[in-house]
């Protein structure tokens, strides 16, 4: 197995200002590719201490990522930590400064004299090309490592991992199968529930099974050697049984995309109507090409759950939608939900601990509750069953 790992630089990743994206994508990405990471570090913008974590890791790591630092500023220290952690000098590479120079001009401008320092890499580096910004890339040996070094920019440095280094990784070492990890996600479940009814599950060798708590969900996890895929399919079934009525979708999805290729498959279209959620229903579904008729976001009032549900039906009347999903009421009281068809309405009435949990994700709480219950009814299942830790203080059907 090969040890590759990943170091993200810079003071404000260091210091948490910025949400260190490239990590996330980079580690699920390379998952995939059967080339999960062994370790992740981050360092701020000091020479000395990029220049000791470059040392170190170097004797450990068979591959090392280094993202970030190779901006023009002078706080961009990448390029110079591997020069001097090699022993060597800065060269200029100059066809890459001739290609800066081109990117500039085709955009009208003039390049900043700032800008050269992008085109500088250690003297016995490897260029890699950056194909849509104007950092390069370079990798260099360091005792028994081969380090890639990337630039932030999130756009630059996938382009860069898929087109550049991958293919490298690719032709220089034996690299195995990708691993097989099946997921499902659940919601309404607290996780110490899920693991203690999961606990009796004999796994083979190599298999894990993993939990990933992500408020207002639970996703269950069970990876292992692609050599297992048969044991692993068999076990499948059980873990599926044990999530039950709170499985909500299986695999990476996401409920919104598989809601809205439902509702697409099903030709019906959809009206929203938000209090509490403020709008959170409507972006969500869109952003997932739901085909949504109308949407509104009006402020919260207290109303009875046969009012929101006379408001579910007569929105989807007077849009003329195939259904209309409705999120009212005020949230230190009661909140009501209503998804009206034509096959009749359906209305819940929650009551939620106000004092647990942030606003925000309290509201995607109720979004996700909106959503399971569309899921439901399009799926053929019971609309008003068992919510698990949401407490359901009142039901309606009409």
């Amino acid at each position: 197995m090969i040890n590759v790992e990943m170091l993200s630089t810079g003071d404000e990743v260091l210091y948490g200002q910025i949400v260190d994206t490239n990590a996330a994508w980079l580690a699920d990405f390379l998952f995939e590719q059967g080339l999960p990471l062994s370790r992740r570090n981050t360092v701020g913008d000091k020479l000395d201490d990029l220049v000791s974590i470059l040392r170190e890791r170097s004797t450990q790591a068979d591959v090392l990522i280094v993202n970030g630092g190779l901006g023009p500023t002078s706080d961009d220290l990448s390029a110079l930590a591997a020069a001097t952690a090699k022993g060597e000098s800065l060269v200029l590479h100059e066809p890459w400064l001739a290609q800066m120079e081109k990117f500039f001009k085709e955009r009208g401008r003039v390049m900043a004299p700032s800008n050269r320092k992008q085109a500088e890499i250690p003297a016995s580096a490897e260029f890699i090309d950056n194909p849509v910004g104007t950092a390069c890339g370079f990798a260099i040996k360091l005792n028994r490592c081969l380090i890639f070094f990337t630039p932030g920019v999130p756009s630059e440095f996938k382009v860069m991992v898929q087109q550049e280094i991958l293919p490298r990784l690719r032709a220089r070492f034996d690299i195995p199968e990708p691993p097989l990890c099946l997921r499902l996600t659940t919601f309404g479940r607290s996780e110490s529930d899920l693991a203690q009814s999961l606990d009796h599950l004999a796994l083979p060798a190599g298999v894990s099974m993993g939990y990933r708590s992500s408020m207002p969900i639970i996703e269950l996890k069970l990876t292992g050697p692609a050599s297992e895929r048969q044991a692993m399919e068999a076990l499948w079934p059980e873990v599926k049984k044990v999530a039950g009525d709170s499985l909500i979708f299986e695999g990476t999805e996401g409920l919104p995309k598989q809601l809205a290729r439902a509702l697409q498959d099903k030709q019906l279209s959809l009206t929203l109507s938000e209090q509490f959620t403020g709008g959170l229903l409507a972006l969500e579904l869109q952003r997932a090409g739901a085909p949504l008729l109308a949407s509104e976001v009006i402020p919260s009032q207290e109303e009875t759950l046969a009012q929101t549900a006379r408001w579910a039906e007569e929105r989807r009347e007077n849009h003329f939608a195939g259904v209309a999903l409705s999120v009212t009421g005020l949230e230190n009281e009661y909140l009501n939900f209503a998804l009206s068809t034509a096959e009749g309405t359906w209305a819940l009435r929650v009551k939620f601990n106000t004092t647990r949990h942030s606003l925000v994700v309290r509201q995607q709480v109720c979004a996700m509750m909106a959503m399971n219950m569309l899921r439901r009814w399009l799926n053929g299942m019971d609309v008003a069953s068992e919510h698990g830790w949401i407490e359901v203080v009142e039901t309606l059907k009409v």
